[in-house]
């Protein structure tokens, strides 16, 4: 790992446990195992390294594909749901700090929200290929579908810890679980999907 890298790294455990104002680059250096003067050479500034954590957390957001023809809707969404749910989880503290300093510092809220942002519209992207395949109800609404759904998976992400029993039980089936509610309410049949003849490439 070279000296950049560390650096965002240690950042973002300092920041997770500080906030900005607490994330100084004296505590930031020591974790990293570096001088001052290295962040500031490497950087610039405090605010440009934590402009560059930011940037740098959106840019290792998993943007999982989810396939061009449909073949089995509740197998693509279960992979594709347990892997953006599996990142936000891994990155809980990060979110929940950017979220608890929203007021001072706006940006880094939006940062948090990008990768969900992109992933709402892959998944928007997938619903409408079913519903061009007669796999999901015409008139369904995707838009508020897709809302709860990654609503669901946020509030999972940050809060499950603290009330555990709000959310599916066992952890490893709420994929599953939100999939299956999520495809109930834009009339999706697995079962009839998996019928469904596989197109030929032409």
């Amino acid at each position: 790992m070279d000296i950049r890298d560390r650096i965002l790294d240690a950042a973002k455990r300092v920041y997770e446990q500080h906030g900005f104002r607490g994330a100084t680059t004296r505590l930031i250096a020591i974790e990293a195992g570096v001088n001052e003067v290295t962040i500031f050479r490497t950087f610039g500034s405090k605010a440009a390294l934590f402009e560059a954590l930011m940037q740098s957390h959106v840019s290792q957001s998993p943007m999982p594909p989810l396939p061009d023809n449909p073949q089995d809707p509740e197998g693509d969404l279960t992979e594709w749901v347990a892997s953006v749910l599996t990142h936000m989880r891994e990155n809980r503290a990060l979110i929940r700090t950017s979220f608890g300093e929203i007021e001072e510092r706006p940006e880094a809220a939006i940062s948090m929200c990008e990768g969900p942002n992109c992933a709402g519209m892959v998944l928007t992207d997938y619903v409408l290929r079913l519903q061009s395949l007669g796999l999901a109800d015409p008139d369904g609404d995707i838009q508020t579908a897709v809302a709860m759904l990654m609503s669901s998976m946020f509030g999972d992400a940050i809060s499950r810890d603290i009330m555990p029993n709000t959310f599916p039980q066992p952890e490893s089936e709420a994929p599953q679980k939100y999939v299956r509610v999520f495809m109930r309410a834009l009339g999706v049949s697995p079962a009839v999907a998996r019928r469904v003849p596989r197109r030929r490439s032409v």
